[in-house]
């Protein structure tokens, strides 16, 4: 067992991951799990999990979502109970012991290491705001790391660049509903997601900025299920070239479409 966390672990810093690092890890194990079977060689979600915090090392941190939407359509969410809609990693990292859980409860977080107690305090009014898991990352130069999952899926961390840079096809939406905090007290709350202008027919469309990353060397690793299918790039470069497109009004099909018209 050891040998292939140990396995798993090279190949996740051959694609960028450096001991002491801060890493937010979008993840699909489907591919990961059947390259391993194709071998006769038996991994769990739990040995993977083990290989990402190994990568990482005693002084790094490892950042995996835990999004739910159910609070969006009035579900209660309760810290302790409410599970991730982000695959089966981001669930054993949510049960993890010692994980420490963000409070926002459509997009919080696991987060397990060296820094989770800086994250411990972490309960922001807005998912993507400049007091959110994504900003502690931007400011801890971290890294998003991303396993077979296509951009389009994965790269929530582009929402946070649009937010800080108060975009127009985006706008602050309002929900509310029963809380349960991680003292076990439950209270009616409000929180808000900087969601895109449906109405004016915004759809998120980051794959085109994906390809541009790759053009410029700013992902490093392997493509999504190619290699070991893990890509990396760090989030400060990340938040200065989005930054500079959507200043430079290059967004619009860069990193959102119109529905209906065509490019």
């Amino acid at each position: 067992m050891s040998i292939l966390i140990d396995e798993m672990s090279r190949a996740w810093r051959e694609s960028g991951i450096k001991d002491g690092d801060t890493v937010l890890l979008h993840s699909s194990l489907k591919r990961t799990l059947k390259q391993y079977l194709k071998q006769k060689k038996t991994i769990t979600a739990e040995m993977i999990l083990e290989s990402f915090l190994k990568a990482v090392g005693p002084r790094g941190t490892l950042v995996l979502p835990l999004f739910n939407f159910e609070f969006t359509t009035g579900e209660p969410f309760d810290y302790f109970e409410t599970p991730s809609h982000m695959g089966l990693l981001t669930e054993v990292a949510r049960k993890y012991p010692g994980a420490v859980r963000t409070g926002h409860p459509i997009y919080s977080f696991a987060v397990l290491g060296y820094n989770a107690d800086e994250f411990k305090s972490i309960n922001n009014y807005s998912g993507y705001g400049n007091d959110s898991p994504f900003a502690k990352i931007h400011d801890l130069n971290g890294k998003i790391a991303v396993l077979n999952l296509p951009e389009q899926n994965s790269m929530t961390f582009y929402h946070y660049i649009e937010e800080m840079n108060q975009v127009a096809y985006r706008y602050y939406k309002e929900f509310s509903g029963l809380y349960t905090d991680a003292g076990g007290v439950s209270t009616n709350r409000t929180y808000s997601i900087y969601v895109r202008d449906i109405e004016k027919g915004v759809v998120t469309d980051v794959n085109p900025v994906g390809e541009l990353l790759w053009e410029k060397g700013l992902y490093t690793g392997d493509r999504c299920n190619q290699g070991n299918g893990l890509r990396v790039v760090e989030a400060r470069k990340l938040y200065d070239f989005v930054t500079e497109i959507i200043q430079s009004g290059r967004a619009k099909g860069l990193l959102y479409a119109i529905k209906g018209e065509v490019n």
